[in-house]
């Protein structure tokens, strides 16, 4: 039996052969290809040129690096940079992604931070534009239907710190000087929680504010609690579920504002996009030309707005009784035009998917992600990491065509889904054994995609081979079992339900 070594002595040269390599990571590996093929490395570099010293300074952290810290946050579900840091540390896939072996220092969390703040919001900006191009170059971007939502973000900040904007004074001095001009010269706690209590309007946010993240603001989450936040708004492709654009703004500031700044900032996206002529192609004829909404967003000025851009809308209508349109045309023509577009089938259909899509986009980005409550402060810092949050969910989409699933988890996912497919379809093949032609059928079947539906009297199969390197996952989402290139084909037979309960002909 092998014992633990308790003490032992640390090498002072250590052999590169003796080294430790694990295998990579099938994920990040493949994630590299798509990065090595569209030249992100070379194109980082060159928006980065300006913030790098040709040779002044410390050895620096190259921005292919940095960019891809903050995708591993999102992939990972990591929500700091601190918490990036220390789990590349640790993996060597990761740390192979990142292009560093073994006896190489992996970046510091001050380093990454430092470069967040040094590289500036627009250079992220363009990181997020190249991901849409590389998007649309592989038909994953069309830019014609456009779906908005918005969610909250808990800020990383506590109520209890909030400062006056005039004073300056905190909630507690404020409550005590408030006591103390009705008569109480010592209030205690209970007096001020109960003086607090009988006071209305007690949470504005034009008299208060948190002094470290001034852009915070007082708002209710989700969840019913109370609590300072910022505003994440999304604008997605309604035909693939890419995020076109994404914008942070005040959590106190209603849909119909907020509207304004995401719109513009997806129409200068998609505008960038097309500069680039293979991108361009695969584009929509008619960019932005339709736009998708909830109720909250229904408001005059809104749907006049998108109708003089030539926008059409699908934004639900709230409740809101008989209505008076007298001086009012031009609202009138456009609400009656929402409202018999939202009543057709067309109109159902991408409100319904339109719930689907977003609530799907902030799923991955925010809950899973890791980015429900930011670890940053000043609305600067979140919409950078939350740009390449958005780029990193785009690049899921691309990787799960390659690979059947959008983050690492889903591979570990995928092989338990493989196991189970495999069993069901050893079982039913196993009932089947009996009827040589399906064992003919299976057997004789070349390698190669094939779906072929065979009748007869006593057996109705479904037979579905699938030769390519893809998850086993997608193969299981959709009904049927994959086999590994170059492997023995592998037949999901799918059973009439009367011959599997009772072994007589349908």
């Amino acid at each position: 039996m092998g014992k633990r070594k308790r003490h032992r002595q640390a090498s002072l040269w250590v052999e590169t052969a003796r080294l430790t390599k694990g295998p990579a990571h099938p994920f990040y590996r493949r994630l590299n290809q798509i990065l090595g093929q569209h030249g992100f490395d070379g194109y980082v570099e060159r928006a980065c040129q300006e913030f790098y010293a040709d040779k002044l300074g410390r050895p620096s952290l190259p921005p292919a690096v940095y960019f891809r810290l903050l995708l591993i946050g999102y992939f990972e579900g990591i929500d700091s940079e601190r918490g990036i840091a220390w789990r590349v540390t640790d993996s060597i896939a990761l740390r192979d992604f990142l292009g560093y072996s073994l006896a190489d220092a992996t970046p510091d969390h001050s380093t990454v931070s430092r470069n967040r703040r040094l590289i500036d919001l627009q250079t992220h900006q363009e990181v997020f534009t190249w991901v849409l191009q590389v998007l649309a170059k592989s038909g994953l971007l069309r830019g014609e239907t456009l779906g908005v939502d918005a969610t909250t973000l808990e800020a990383n900040a506590a109520l209890r710190s909030i400062v006056r904007r005039d004073t300056g004074e905190s909630y507690k001095e404020f409550l005590t000087r408030l006591a103390q001009a009705s008569g109480i010269e010592t209030p205690t706690r209970a007096e001020l929680a109960r003086l607090d209590r009988e006071r209305p309007k007690k949470g504005s946010n034009d008299d208060w504010q948190h002094p470290q993240d001034p852009d915070a603001r007082i708002t209710k989450m989700k969840d019913g609690r109370t609590h300072l936040a910022h505003k994440a708004e999304h604008a997605i492709d309604m035909e693939t579920g890419a995020v076109v654009a994404v914008t942070v703004q005040p959590a106190d500031r209603g849909d119909p504002a907020s509207l304004e700044e995401t719109v513009a900032e997806a129409m200068d996206t998609l505008a960038d996009v097309s500069e680039d002529d293979q991108a361009a192609e695969g584009l929509g004829n008619e960019v932005l030309s339709e736009l998708v909404a909830d109720k909250g967003y229904h408001s005059n000025a809104v749907l006049t707005g998108r109708q003089e851009l030539g926008i059409r809308t699908y934004i639900s209508e709230p409740d809101r009784g008989r209505r008076r349109w007298r001086r009012k045309r031009a609202e009138q023509r456009a609400t009656y035009a929402n409202r018999r577009r939202i009543r057709g089938e067309r109109g159902k259909r991408l409100l319904r998917r339109r719930g689907e899509l977003l609530e799907r986009s902030f799923a991955h980005c925010y809950d899973t992600g890791g980015m429900r409550r930011v670890h940053l402060r000043g609305r600067l810092n979140i919409a950078k990491r939350l740009l390449v949050q958005a780029a990193a969910f785009n690049l899921g989409l691309l990787l799960r065509r390659h690979l059947g699933t959008g983050k690492p988890r889903g591979l570990r996912r995928a092989g338990v889904s493989s196991l189970w497919a495999h069993f069901f379809a050893w079982i039913v093949a196993w009932k089947a054994r009996s009827r040589s032609w399906v064992r003919k059928l299976v057997t004789s079947t070349p390698v190669c995609s094939l779906s072929i539906s065979s009748w007869s009297p006593s057996l109705l199969v479904q037979v579905f081979v699938d030769t390519r390197s893809r998850a086993p996952a997608a193969a299981a989402e959709a009904g049927w079992s994959g086999c590994k290139s170059g492997g023995p084909p592998l037949a999901a037979l799918h059973v009439n339900d009367r011959w599997a309960r009772t072994g007589k002909d349908p």
